[in-house]
């Protein structure tokens, strides 16, 4: 978890991080929380089905965890601003992982930082000692940053350690050993620890980002740890983070393959942040993998720091933060800023090109669909108006492709101030295109509304399925069943009021279609 933040604002923060980062003790700010929501959630681009904070900043999602029915998500969060600073760790709990429940912070700075990203998992069987058999602790594991420390430039302001809870989540005590994992050999960018449980080795595997590679240790009682070894692509000069290390089995079959996803902070596909990952084999020591199969979980620009939920059974989900560190501080937003994808479930595929995430939302969320508005099979010629709202709803279309005629066909969000964000489907270049240039009057970031991003498509199969979930500032869309992920934010100035389909240089042959207006999470 980090920032690129501008001169003016990192003395802001240096500032704040004597007061806050720099005290002895921990002094509680001010505290939202409770299940009450007030009337800001219906401002202007506050999304209604996405996890958004009360109010102020939130970033990277973390420490998340499912304990006695409750899906706990942490997060990366500043309470005195809009904008990044002394980070502390935000709390939320769920049910289902759509509709949350705010709760007082989780962790503050104290005297040797303010608290970055990490993780949490449930200690079962009480290996730290921390709790009881009866009563087995949850263990957070999170980076100290100290800011007095960086601006010294010592190179080892950052430095891991735990805090565990008695009672689920809700009060922490911080481990008065920290750090337990010191940065003896000063890298400057040494963070955000995720763990995850080897059974082969009987050991905690603790995997964090070291710059331009992941690093791993090895514990009995996630305390005491040991270095093992690294993983990174030689030369490569792009900074890591927010890493996640879990087993999966392909569908299928029985193979099982080691999954290590990685944030990376600038030149993904389209330019700025994102998140990738690497599929290999783990024996408790190392992480192999060949580094040409870096792949993408999202082509878009606004899924970064995505990582899963500790002690889920049976399936691997997860969730990211919706935006992109080149803009993410002044996206136009008044009281809050930054969201939550909708949470995803990840399944491991093996095809002739190798193993592949497939990433689709999680069913839960299928219980806000309102009553469908159905198409069926239809034929698409020019354009093709689908409903009379488009800022909370969810398309499901179906093309054939034996008879399909244009060359290009899509969808187009709009509304009555001529703004528009245009998804699309290029058949001849194979490639699906994402246009959020005219989406807004406020053009707050050169970065943001200067170029149409793309992603590959598959064009070969008979039939395409698509699945696009549209909220007030947001897009997520799902091709070939998860195959290609695409996340984009925009920022209208009034709603987006219609949905129409399109097509190009001939017809487009729809099976199946079905758009479903989605309630609001937060009423």
């Amino acid at each position: 978890m980090v920032s690129s933040i501008k001169p003016i604002q990192i003395v802001t923060i240096l500032f704040l991080s004597l007061i806050i980062c720099g005290c002895k003790n921990e002094n509680p700010l001010p505290e939202l929380g409770g299940t009450n929501v007030s009337n800001s959630y219906q401002e202007n681009h506050r999304p209604q089905f996405h996890f958004t904070p009360e109010a102020n900043w939130m970033n990277d999602p973390n420490g998340m965890f499912f304990y006695k029915g409750k899906y706990h998500l942490f997060y990366q969060y500043f309470p005195d601003s809009t904008v990044w600073g002394p980070m502390h760790w935000g709390h939320a709990e769920s049910n289902d992982m759509v509709h949350w429940n705010h709760l007082p912070i989780g962790l503050y700075p104290d005297s040797i930082g303010c608290i970055f990203s990490g993780g949490a998992v449930v200690d079962v069987n009480n290996s730290s000692k921390l709790g009881t058999d009866q009563n087995p602790p949850i263990v957070a594991t999170f980076t100290h940053h100290d800011f007095v420390g960086e601006k010294a430039k010592s190179n080892d302001f950052q430095k891991q350690s735990i805090a565990y809870s008695l009672d689920g989540g809700l009060k922490w005590t911080k481990y008065k050993g920290n750090p337990v994992i010191p940065n003896t050999e000063k890298i400057k960018d040494f963070r955000d620890p995720k763990v995850v449980w080897h059974e082969a080795s009987q050991k905690w595997i603790l995997v964090l980002a070291a710059y331009d590679r992941a690093k791993f240790y090895s514990s009995s009682n996630l305390i005491d740890w040991e270095f093992i070894s690294d993983f990174g692509i030689e030369g490569d000069e792009r900074l890591w983070e927010c890493p996640d290390l879990f087993p999966m089995k392909v569908e299928g079959s029985d193979e099982k393959k080691w999954v290590l996803i990685v944030s990376i902070q600038k030149d993904a596909p389209n330019d700025g942040t994102a998140t990738s990952y690497f599929v290999g084999d783990f024996d408790g020591i190392n992480f192999k993998s060949d580094i040409n199969q870096q792949k993408w979980l999202d082509w878009g620009t606004d899924n970064y720091a995505f990582v899963t939920w500790n002690n889920v059974k049976d399936r691997v989900v997860g969730i990211g933060w919706m935006s992109n560190w080149q803009y993410a501080q002044i996206v136009p937003t008044e009281t809050w800023r930054s969201s939550m994808t909708v949470p995803r479930e990840l399944k491991l595929k093996k095809s002739d090109t190798g193993y592949l995430l497939h990433t689709l939302p999680v069913d839960e969320l299928k219980k806000l669909r309102g009553k469908s508005i159905a198409l069926g099979k239809t034929t698409i010629t020019g354009e093709k108006k689908l409903a009379a709202s488009a800022s909370q709803s969810e398309l499901e279309l179906l093309v054939d492709f034996t008879e399909t005629s244009a060359h290009t066909f899509g969808i187009k969000l709009q509304n009555d101030l001529g703004e528009n964000l245009i998804v699309n489907f290029n058949i001849e270049a194979g490639e699906m295109y994402v246009d959020r240039t005219n989406s807004g009057k406020d053009k707050f970031s050169e970065e943001f509304y200067k170029k149409i991003h793309s992603a590959p498509i598959n064009f070969e199969k008979e039939e395409l399925d698509i699945r696009i979930l549209i909220d007030a500032a947001s897009i997520e869309i799902f091709v070939d069943k998860g195959a290609m992920n695409f996340t984009s934010i925009f920022f209208p100035t009034e709603e987006f009021n219609q949905i129409s389909l399109f097509s190009k240089g001939g017809n487009l042959e729809v099976i199946d279609a079905n758009i479903y207006p989605l309630k609001g999470i937060w009423n």
